[in-house]
């Protein structure tokens, strides 16, 4: 390995994309493994954790000297070096230092193209045979993007649920290390210590290398990812972020900021502020829930991204049909924005000039059928909330009545709406896919354009290859 002070990264193990694709190509599918007892070790492309410590090592480089770590680039206060740069430091140990969630804010030109993806939950076929395809189609060289003003954006939840989440992170830091200013990973909700320990990446980890194993490199990553990005050309912004809308920030002063890529910290929450100043959220919120509303969304300083409250970028959903409340609470998942709700908060979160045109996210799905996976499958991997055709009434339609008489988007390129929110789908090589029997990954491709009538979302469809012969079930 070597690396020099802006990150740049090799690889003795797997110098070429080529190398790397051929080793993760030998791996069982999740899909094989499910409800099998795998014994003491698991199969894994990278036998020994070091190279994994050395691309670690390599990013926290590149964070501590790059982009990042420019006070030009932050809105407000620059994060401590003592603290927030410092990787051998953590909110999680003794002693700690603040938990310090922040935003970015990625400006791209005019006829750019930005790559997105859901959810991989250790699913490493499904990324590797996304990235082969982007090869293929001159987007790529390797691990480099190639295609000028090319950029990729990952939102969240990339290990955990899966068997081959070391692969998927240590890939995702091959693409950051080969294109810093190009690839941005936002945080999810397992990209926290407390989820990691309880949904199976640290157990993943620990039968994959003992006592080799340092957790903690692991998880301070996590705290160098935004838990929204605010990606935009013009004027124009989508909030790309895991889980759902978060009223505690507001982020006009980022988009304000000269930089094309500037950071901010979170800072004090001001939910309950919030409320204050935009009482139309409360109108329209569910009148069952509303004192519940009332006491949580508030003010508060976060100390983990679960504590005091859970971090709405990171954990909240959205409603499924347009005549459901503007805002709820499920428990266990989060407060549910349905689309007078969002249409509240992307209107104050505008900028002097900027606008927040809508959401892409992913985070919102289940191993068993249900209204929201239907969409998603039905949708090719990408769906689109409050579709005008379709209600509660037609919940449980199947994918061709979905197709007929909600005539739900599942064509290749899609336009896309003020106020649109957009789930992207979870990797298929997962217990999703086999709950919800689809065997194709998704990804899209955003292109920008002069105006925000023209812009383009390109729904890229991929069987995996593993998974071809398996019966459609498993």
């Amino acid at each position: 390995m070597a690396c020099n002070g802006l990150g740049e990264y090799k690889s003795k193990e797997y110098p070429t994309f080529v190398s790397w694709k051929a080793a993760c190509d030998k791996l069982p599918s999740n899909r094989s493994l499910l409800g099998k007892a795998v014994g003491p070790k698991l199969p894994t492309s990278l036998p020994k954790f070091e190279p994994v410590a050395e691309a670690l090592k390599a990013a926290f480089d590149l964070f501590n000297n790059g982009t990042m770590n420019s006070e030009g680039n932050w809105v407000g206060k620059k994060p401590s070096d003592a603290e927030f740069f410092n990787s051998q430091r953590a909110y999680f140990l003794r002693p700690p230092i603040p938990f310090q969630p922040f935003a970015q804010k990625l400006t791209v030109p005019t006829g750019s193209e930005i790559v997105f993806h859901g959810d991989f939950h250790g699913d490493i076929h499904s990324f590797i045979t996304m990235l082969d395809s982007l090869n293929k189609s001159g987007v790529m060289d390797g691990f480099r993007l190639v295609k000028p003003n090319a950029y990729m954006v990952f939102l969240g939840d990339y290990t955990d649920r899966g068997n081959f989440g070391i692969e998927v992170l240590y890939t995702m830091l091959r693409l950051k290390l080969a294109n810093p200013e190009n690839v941005f990973m936002a945080r999810g909700n397992h990209e926290d210590i407390q989820m990691i320990a309880s949904y199976g990446f640290l157990a993943e980890c620990q039968k994959k290398y003992a006592r080799q194993f340092d957790p903690g490199l692991i998880a301070r990553l996590y705290d160098f990812f935004p838990v929204v990005i605010y990606v935009g050309s013009g004027d124009s912004f989508i909030q790309c972020n895991h889980g759902g809308m978060e009223p505690g920030y507001l982020p006009g002063r980022l988009l304000d900021a000269e930089p094309p890529i500037a950071f901010q910290l979170l800072g004090g929450m001001k939910g309950g502020e919030f409320l204050v100043k935009h009482p139309k959220l409360m109108d329209v919120a569910d009148p069952a829930m509303k004192s519940y509303i009332k006491a949580n969304v508030r003010d508060y300083i976060p100390l983990a991204p679960m504590q005091p409250v859970i971090n709405g970028f990171m954990w909240n959903d959205f409603t499924v049909f347009s005549e459901e409340p503007g805002l709820s609470y499920m428990s266990g998942r989060g407060f549910v924005y349905g689309k007078s709700g969002t249409r509240i908060v992307l209107e104050a979160s505008a900028g002097s000039k900027a606008k927040v045109r809508g959401v892409f996210r992913a985070h919102q799905h289940s191993s068993a059928v249900n209204p929201m996976m239907r969409r998603l499958v039905a949708g090719k991997g990408v769906f689109r909330h409050w579709h005008e055709s379709d209600s509660l009434a037609k919940a449980n339609f199947s994918t061709a009545s979905l197709h007929a008489n909600c005539k739900l988007e599942h064509q290749v390129n899609r336009k896309l709406k003020d106020g649109f929110v957009w789930t992207f789908c979870v990797a298929p090589d997962s217990y999703y896919g086999v709950g919800n029997s689809y065997r194709f990954d998704t990804y899209g491709i955003l292109m920008t354009a002069d105006k925000f009538k023209d812009w383009n979302l390109r729904v890229i469809n991929q069987t995996v290859a593993i998974l071809k012969n398996l019966p459609i079930g498993k």
